[in-house]
């Protein structure tokens, strides 16, 4: 850093260092942790609330405020990760993975220690990159084209083999199947592709109610069916300081592994299009593929998977600002209304602002390091708060959440279709749940679908076959075809040099295996034919191509599943593992399964003496509590419908007392009022009741029917 520069970082330190300006910065990391906290709102819902109350300020106040909101909404979320198994943001799903078990083993505090520390490292991670990075990295941005981004994408779909854990068949079934999902909607050359008349579906399925049906929905039922809080271990749920002071040497254990996903994070950050959705579960995968001991214990409580992905997540901050600052190409949603915020104070990005402007620039960095200090503070002070909720009794929490839940779920496109996907995929979930199917690789075929075929038809028609002999792009393919054959490789080599006996192939056929999981493989390869038939009635070969491709690919996958689960003897596939048969695990389904194919990175719930009966009773009746809620919505209105479904639950579900269910339902109800209605001023769809008696829609504060 040249003295210039370090005399702009300094005039910029001295410049957000006024009491007014820190004041808003302030302002902005509350506002931030607050919606980070909330499913489905996150930085992009309060940046576009706040952006116009910033035409007033001067550049510095105003980018100060909004990079205060965008910079802590990754720290917040794992609020409800850690605690609930749901996702505040996209960008906390893979936290659930280990961070939800470890609530549940009593060490929340741990895990909220490990991830505001990772999240604070991470942050200022990234704000260091951007501090010293943009001249450098200006000549490489500059060489990242289409071929290379399809390159990284096809690089993060390679991790769906190591999200599936020992069942790897299942994970490239999953990931073709959000492939699949990711292609529905209008295409770049105009063609409708399953919308079936839908105009919800014309610009395909958004991601937050996708998101909260597969991991939040199927966390929720499991609760309700064990009739347990969250904590299932330890008398009180408390995080005192020395269980936070864990997770933070923790943190400082693996300061390896914090370096390198915050790279990543900050690194995939500067990719324009690959945004939060990808590159948690990019690090994850990283980190469960090079931790040592890592298939055994991921996805069952281990604190590097948490310090993995909160490292990433915070850390993309930084990464996202270098393309916006240096060629006005936003690195993600938020930073586009980023950018608008340069527009409206009359900042032009690029040159400008590695020069003349270069103390605004670094009062962006200036910004995002302290954001991330102060917001991780604000979490460590108030975890003890948040960990309490861990010992609610479920049948006042189950109702709360759920009505959070569908509220989240809302934001994806404000309609109706919203809560249909929502629950639609949550049945989803909770059956990949059951039957041991692993769910990251499906969200993650979905949010890297429609970028992978964006930059491969722009990739082909400007470089035809030539794009994959660009130098960055070979290296990129290169270490993903190597990160999927190194385990076969060195399991072979290391085969041979142990010398031991191999176990010969047989088929066999397993009547036993003629169970739930068999249909549900079987289900997925008619989705698949359907999908590949009804592909052939469209006119552009662009717009069949990809659907067709990723079709066939999960009919074979799905077929070759089905053939190793009927005719493959679980003593051969046990050899090929390095393990040894053990004791089958009866599944509460049915589904038999063999020891060796438990391991896999996703949440697992153990129901103790619960019988099957039960366990399908429960189910049964908490779908249903969900199909009310939607249905007696419709009829009312959905913050109608919230207010009487919270009563409800808690009294006839609950069990509990109506001065309980009220002292819970009006102040939730107010609240979501205030913030939804009155604040973010969110369009409710309409509803029977407002059909039938129009006046109540002439209300101003009340026009939610």
């Amino acid at each position: 850093m040249d003295v210039s520069m370090l005399d702009m970082a300094v005039k910029a330190a001295v410049t957000l260092a006024d009491p007014l300006r820190l004041g808003f910065l302030g302002l902005g990391v509350i506002i931030g942790l607050i919606l980070g906290v909330i499913p489905g709102l996150g930085g992009l819902v309060g940046l576009s609330l706040l952006l116009p109350f910033t035409f007033s300020m001067d550049p510095y106040t105003a980018l100060a405020f909004l990079m205060g909101l965008s910079a802590v909404s990754a720290t917040s979320d794992t609020i409800p990760a850690v605690l609930f198994g749901v996702p505040g943001t996209v960008a906390s799903a893979a936290t659930i993975l280990d961070g939800f078990p470890m609530a549940r083993k009593g060490e929340a505090g741990r895990a909220f220690g490990a991830a505001f520390t990772a999240s604070v490292m991470g942050g200022l991670f990234g704000a260091v990159l951007l501090g010293v990075s943009i001249p450098v990295l200006r000549p490489i941005m500059l060489a990242i084209a289409s071929p290379e981004l399809l390159a990284i994408c096809l690089f993060g779909l390679s991790l769906a083999a190591v999200l599936a854990g020992g069942s790897p068949l299942k994970g490239l079934v999953a990931v073709c199947l959000g492939l699949i999902i990711a292609a529905v909607g209008e295409d770049t050359s105009g063609e409708l592709r399953w919308t079936f008349e839908s105009l919800y579906l014309y610009d395909g399925f958004p991601i937050v109610p996708i998101a909260l049906g597969l991991f939040a929905i199927p966390e929720i039922a499991d609760m309700v069916i064990q009739r347990s809080a969250i904590q299932q271990s330890g008398e009180i749920a408390e995080v005192t300081r020395r269980s936070q002071w864990q997770g933070i040497k923790d943190v400082f254990k693996h300061w390896f592994l914090v370096l390198r996903c915050s790279f990543i994070g900050a690194g995939l950050g500067a990719v324009p299009g690959i945004g939060a959705p990808i590159l948690d579960w990019v690090a994850y995968g990283h980190a469960a593929r090079t931790e040592k001991g890592a298939a055994e214990t991921f996805g069952k409580g281990d604190v590097r998977g948490v310090i993995a992905s909160e490292s990433s997540n915070n850390a993309k901050e930084g990464g996202s600002l270098v393309p916006t600052i240096a060629f006005g190409v936003p690195g993600t949603a938020s930073m586009a209304l980023i950018l608008g915020a340069f527009v409206i104070h009359g900042l032009v990005p690029g040159p400008d602002m590695l020069s003349k402007n270069l103390d605004v620039t670094y009062t962006l960095v200036w910004s995002v390091a302290i954001a991330n200090i102060l917001g991780a503070g604000i979490c460590f002070m108030f975890a003890n708060q948040f960990a309490k909720v861990a010992m609610v009794r479920i049948g006042i929490l189950a109702p709360i959440i759920l009505a959070v839940i569908y509220l989240g779920a809302f934001q994806g496109k404000h309609a109706w279709g919203d809560i249909y996907t929502l629950l639609a995929f949550g049945c989803v979930g909770f059956a990949m749940k059951r039957l041991r199917w692993p769910r990251p690789p499906l969200i993650l075929g979905f949010v890297l679908g429609e970028l992978i075929e964006r930059y491969m038809f722009i990739s082909a028609n400007v470089y035809g076959w030539s794009w994959l002999t660009r130098p960055i792009t070979m290296i990129i393919i290169a270490i993903t075809l190597y990160g999927l054959l190194r385990p076969i490789l060195r399991y072979y080599f290391s085969k041979e040099r142990r010398g031991k006996e191999r176990v010969p192939f047989k088929l066999t056929f397993q009547i036993s295996k003629l169970n739930t999981d068999l249909f549900l493989t079987l289900g997925v390869m008619v989705l698949f034919a359907l999908a590949v038939s009804g592909a052939t009635e469209w006119d552009e070969m662009r717009s069949r191509i990809m659907p067709q491709s990723i079709g066939t690919g999960g009919i074979v996958f799905a077929g070759l599943l089905l053939f190793v689960h009927v005719f493959v003897s679980p003593e051969y596939i046990a050899a090929i593992k390095g393990r040894t048969v053990r004791d089958k695990v009866q599944h509460q389904d049915d589904a038999a399964i063999d020891e060796v194919e438990v391991q896999h990175f996703d949440l697992t719930t153990d129901f103790g003496d619960l019988t099957v009966n039960d366990i399908r009773l429960r189910g049964f009746a908490y779908f249903a509590w969900c199909i009310g809620f939607l249905v007696s919505a419709m009829v009312i209105g959905l913050m109608p419908a919230m207010f009487i479904f919270i009563v409800s639950y808690i009294r006839w579900h609950g069990k509990e007392s109506w001065t309980m269910a009220l002292s819970v339902a009006v102040p939730l109800w107010l609240l979501a009022y205030m913030l939804f209605h009155q604040v973010l001023h969110v369009p409710w769809p309409q509803s029977v009741l407002g059909d039938t008696f129009s006046i109540l829609r002439t209300f101003p504060d009340f026009n939610f029917f």
